[in-house]
């Protein structure tokens, strides 16, 4: 009996030496692969970050993110059977990391991210369309919420577009996608911009943001901008198959079955709205629709856009007043507070308009837009608004200083707002103006609507 004890212990603590080293080993090489990957040299990061992946695959999670980069080095300089390899080892790659570390492995986002690898090497996999859409949604349902990669979140609509093409899609579920996409991109921007605008007003109180918080704002810049580019994509990727020749045939034929359902019919309204469907008599019976289904901040606004075609002005505005004040989601009252502003500067109404435009700045301060707005109805009312030939085109230093704001505030605003600037300052009083004129650094009164100083540059 006392043999078989001994042997046990013997083999009990053999076994544990015979870990320990593995894992001693498995530190050791973990370190060494993680400083190449740092130093960005990933063929010699290769071999001791396999040994580990093969070895303690449980050890650590830097294996899973070391390795994508070191797997994603290997597919940009490989070719033909040897990058075909690596690319399924990434995917492999992938799938061991949500067995291993399922708690940081969001499905969404890393359901995206095989996605996107299958749809890149598309050709090397030899992966279909719809193939490649079924990974993408199957993705994008599991878990919408970190499904967020700009690119992807493109991709995916390109690809419904494409199967439409084909004939492989109906038209009702290609406008249901991009309405779905394009509401997940407004929730994601809504998510920035507010985390954005935190850092932006404790700038705007004097304080300096942390090491930090610094990388966090060009963090969150960088998706805006992202966000904002794919944006304009998915629009140009939906093109004329959503103009009015489709869209109305399509609505008059699902009117009758859905003039109840609001989800339908908020998607109806909006999609005829910004594909300037409005002049239908379908336009005005949806949007009657939609307000007696679920009156709300958006169906006034509808039926102000209504009212305003048919020349009630007046009417129109008091429905846009009464969708603004019924709004109560901070993002969204942003939002609208800029498309009635954009209504009432077309409509030459530009004291009005610029209230709107600042409600939409006091919001949303990431969004430059406003203030480009502003600085357009300054340079647009400077022969209205001055009393003489300078004091006219001294307007276009308020509207350059306008200009400069969105700039300063909204990253995805900076080369338009450095176009205005420089269109603005080359229409303002010159140094010679300001010599002649003998008031170099002294405050000018504009009059009208603007009732705003300005101070000319001194000399």
């Amino acid at each position: 009996m006392k043999a078989k004890i001994t042997l046990l212990l013997t083999l009990f603590i053999g076994l544990n030496f015979g870990f320990a080293q593995q894992n001693e080993e498995c530190i050791t090489k973990l370190s060494i692969f993680h400083e190449y990957v740092k130093a960005k040299n990933y063929d010699a990061a290769y071999e001791p970050w396999m040994f580990v992946r093969e070895t303690c695959p449980k050890f650590n999670n830097a294996i899973y993110v070391d390795g994508e980069k070191i797997l994603d080095h290997k597919i940009d300089k490989a070719t033909g059977a040897e990058k075909l390899a690596f690319i399924n080892d990434l995917l492999k790659l992938y799938d061991q990391r949500a067995e291993y570390f399922a708690s940081k492995t969001p499905i969404g986002e890393y359901g995206a991210k095989k996605s996107q690898l299958l749809y890149d090497n598309r050709k090397e996999l030899n992966k279909t369309t719809e193939e490649l859409y079924e990974s993408f949604d199957a993705a994008y349902n599991a878990d919408k919420a970190t499904f967020q990669n700009p690119k992807s979140l493109y991709t995916y609509f390109s690809l419904m577009v494409d199967l439409y093409d084909a004939g492989k899609k109906p038209a009702q579920d290609l406008f249901n996608k991009y309405d779905d996409i394009v509401e997940k991109v407004e929730d994601e921007v809504n998510q920035y911009s507010e985390k954005l605008n935190k850092l932006a007003a404790k700038e705007d109180a004097g304080t300096a943001l942390t090491k930090r918080e610094s990388s966090y704002k060009r963090y969150y810049e960088s998706y805006l901008k992202a966000y904002d580019q794919i944006s304009g994509s998915i629009d140009s990727k939906l093109g004329d198959r959503a103009n009015c020749e489709n869209l109305v045939p399509l609505y008059q034929k699902d009117f009758e079955a859905n003039k109840t359902n609001a989800t339908w019919l908020k998607r109806a309204v909006s999609r005829m709205y910004y594909k300037e469907c409005t002049d239908t008599p379908l336009y005005e019976q949806l949007v009657k629709a939609y307000d007696e289904t679920a009156p709300s901040a958006d169906t006034k606004y509808f039926v102000g856009t209504v009212l305003l075609k048919n020349g009630k002005e007046n009417e129109a505005i008091g429905y846009f007043t009464e969708s603004y004040d019924l709004e109560s989601d901070t993002f969204k009252k942003a939002k609208l507070a800029n498309r009635i502003g954009l209504i009432l500067k077309k409509k030459g109404r530009y004291g009005q308009a610029r209230t709107y435009f600042r409600n939409a700045l006091a919001l949303n301060p990431s969004n430059g837009r406003p203030h480009l707005s502003i600085a357009a109805m300054y340079a647009a009312s400077a022969n209205n608004c001055g009393d003489t030939t300078f004091n006219k085109r001294a307007v276009y230093w308020l509207a350059a200083e306008e200009a400069r704001k969105a700039g300063r505030v909204d990253p995805t605003q900076k080369s338009n707002a450095a176009k205005s600037v420089a269109n603005y300052t080359a229409k303002a009083p010159s140094k010679s103006d300001i010599f002649s004129a003998g008031n170099s650094g002294q405050s000018i009164r504009i009059g009208c609507w603007i009732g705003a100083s300005v101070t000319v540059p001194s000399i």
